[in-house]
Formats: structure tokens, sequence, C-alpha cells
């Protein structure tokens, strides 16, 4: 059985007053010997490799935590930025403030952005092309996908190595960069098999690594079984990998599976603290794949906050933030109102209610489910949309 660890982590703050003088040295080098925690700390600014005198607020990046992502000595802010949302996937979005969104979260300390070709179908990588014209290439670390395409349910995946290293040059093209920082296998469990992840999909990345058009290969999905089975059996090194939706208060079962990834020198990129909408106000969208189970505690959780006049997307943020061993956690958003609250979440405190709402929606409804997930969900839509039987969007 899966173990819950709300008691011990929900409050695992990390303070910033005492580690001033971290510099980036220290934190490419120190991890608690046991590897179940990354070094985090807010530090001078101006000593970050991505730091670029004239272009970043050297006070907003002084209040950024950081860690070093693996092995690949990524040294990334504690809050990164999905882009995901310049691709209108959740809603209309506005070009202009989506370029200006990019720019705010780079000079106030982000320096992770990941993409895929999948977002808006391009659109994400195309409208984040644009914004980065004229940012500094040293300023950000960015990551995109292969293997997740089409709309159509019949031409959305490919794992082939030929489609594979297309998707790359197209990528490239639409972000107007000659090379990305990590280029990630996209939602392997809707490969036909693991084989070809393996096989094709795997090597064909090799290939773009040696060729200097990305630096490090990552793997992505949502059931954490899989990272294992494929870094056992790949033929290349995995560098990273990518997961959502398992450091959240519903679900934070990622904190059981760390020491390997650590064992391992694998950097964790965690990904989707409000587990797709799941924790907010507003609630999940009609397609969302968890169970009624799921979504009750989370409606009731809600509630709770709101009869406490808290908001539990701000508590679902300080929870996944405050998480030991997690370097880094995506969170999209082409708002700026919206990165302003994500950014205050980094150093801004909970309140003390807001600690007693927060510690008591974890126990009442949220421990009860033993980490639940949705596994297999989506996948089985997904295999019935394309025999003409399933119902809903593929998220």
């Amino acid at each position: 059985m899966t173990s819950v660890r709300y008691p011990e982590v929900t409050f695992t703050y990390h303070p910033t007053s005492s580690r001033q003088d971290l510099v980036v040295a220290e934190l490419q080098t120190r991890v608690f010997s046991n590897h179940r925690d990354t070094i985090m700390a807010a530090t001078d600014g101006r000593l970050l490799p991505t730091y670029v005198e004239g272009f970043h607020d050297v006070e907003a990046v002084g209040r950024m935590k950081y860690a070093v992502l693996g092995n690949t000595g990524l040294t990334m802010s504690q809050l990164s930025f999905g882009a995901s949302s310049l691709g209108s996937v959740f809603r209309e979005t506005d070009e202009t403030e989506s370029i200006q969104v990019v720019h705010k979260a780079l000079k106030n300390g982000i320096n992770y952005i990941d993409t895929a070709p999948w977002y808006g179908h391009g659109k994400s990588e195309t409208v984040l092309g644009k914004a980065l014209q004229g940012v500094p290439r040293q300023a950000y670390y960015l990551s995109t996908k292969v293997c997740r395409y089409e709309a159509d349910v019949h031409k959305m995946f490919d794992f082939s190595a030929e489609r594979t290293l297309r998707s790359v040059d197209e990528s490239l093209t639409r972000l107007g960069l000659s090379y990305v920082d990590i280029i990630q296998v996209h939602d392997m469990e809707f490969a036909p098999n693991l084989d070809i992840v393996v096989n094709e999909t795997l090597p064909a990345l090799q290939k773009v690594k040696d060729s200097g058009k990305a630096k490090f290969i990552g793997i992505t999905g949502y059931p954490m079984g899989n990272f294992r089975k494929v870094i056992e059996r790949s033929p290349v090194k995995i560098d990273t990998i990518l997961t959502y939706c398992h450091g959240s208060m519903n679900d934070n079962s990622l904190q059981d599976k760390l020491p390997y990834f650590h064992e391992k020198g694998i950097g964790v990129i965690n990904a989707s603290p409000f587990s797709m909408g799941l924790l907010s106000h507003r609630g999940p969208p009609d397609w969302h794949p968890a169970t009624q189970d799921i979504k009750e505690a989370s409606r009731l959780a809600a509630e709770y906050c709101k009869s406490k006049g808290a908001d539990i997307s701000r508590l679902a943020m300080h929870f996944t933030l405050n998480q030991p061993g997690v370097p880094t956690t995506l969170v999209s958003t082409a708002s700026q109102a919206n990165l302003d609250r994500n950014l205050r979440a980094v150093y801004e405190e909970l309140t003390s209610d807001e600690k007693e709402t927060l510690e008591y929606i974890c126990e009442r409804y949220f421990k009860p489910l033993n980490n639940k997930t949705w596994e297999g969900v989506e996948v089985d839509n997904y295999h019935k949309m394309k025999q003409g039987t399933g119902t809903g969007t593929l998220g």
C-alpha cells in the first residue's frame, strides 16, 4: 500500500534568511546524504548561471529559490513556467499579454520554460518563439517534447524515429532556436507499447542530442510506474522525468518515488499543483479524468476553504512548492494577474489560519483518498475514441 505523507511534509518550508550566503557552486554540489532532499535556497541573483545584467530584476531574482535538477547541472527556479496556456488550451488568450507574461516571468527569476507541439498544435511554441525574440539565450532553460501532435485521435501520437527527428526540427523553427535544453518523450503511456519508446523514440533523441539540438533527454507521462520501466530498459541515458498531478494535496505519491530518481541522478520536474483544476474554486473541466470520489473530495475541500475565507488554489500551490526533494514545479498561465499570484507563493508564507485550513483539508478530505489516481482512464478512452466509442476530450 502506498504511504500517505501529509502530516510530516505539509509544513516543510524552506527558510531563506539563513541561506542568503549560498552560491550556485554550493547549490550544484550540496545534497543531503540520504538523497531525499535537494538543497533549495534564495541567493544573490547575480550568482546564478542564468542571470543577465540589464535584463533581470536582481531583487526579484534574489527572492526566487533555486535547486539543481538531478545530474544535469541546470540550476532551476523552484517555480517554472508551463507554456501550454500560450497555446490557448484552457481559454482564448491574447498574444500580446502572453508575450508580456513570459517576459515578466523570466525577469522575476523563473528560468525554466516547458512547451510542446501538442499545446495548441504548434501555437504554444510559435507564441513562445515570438516572446523569446531579443531575450538573452543565457537567461533561460527550455524544454519541448515529441510524439504528441494533432487533435485527430488517429493522428494524435507518433512515436516513430522518423517523426521524432522531424518534430524536433519543426519545434526549433517555431521557437526560433538552434537547440533546446531538454527534449522529452510526451505521454509515453499512449504509445502502442513501451518497446517503441525504448527502441525507436529514445535512440532518435540520442541522435538529436549528439547533433547539438538538445542537451538532455527526458520522459513524461502520468503513470508513475512507466518511468522506472523505461529507465531500466533505455539504451540511452535518461536525464529527467516530468510527472504531473502526483505532487499535489490530493495525490502526493511522488514522494515515495523520489529516492529511486535521486539514486539514479535523474532530475524530477513536477507539474500541475492544482491537479488540472481539481484544487480550485471553479472546479475541474468536464473532461477531467479523475474518478467521482476524487472530484467530490476536492469539491468539499474547496467549499471548506471558502467557508474559512481561504483560497484552495493558494493552499495547493504552497503545499506543492514546499515538498522536499522536488527541484522545480511547472505552473501554466497566460495571465499577468495569475503569474503575480504564483510568484508570491514562492516567498510569501501562509497565515496561521491558512496553515490550519491546509492541515485540516489534507487530513479530512485528501488523506482518506490514499493517493488515489485515475491511471488508465485516459488511455482507455483514447483507444475507445479510436474505435469510435469513446467520449469527451483528452487533456
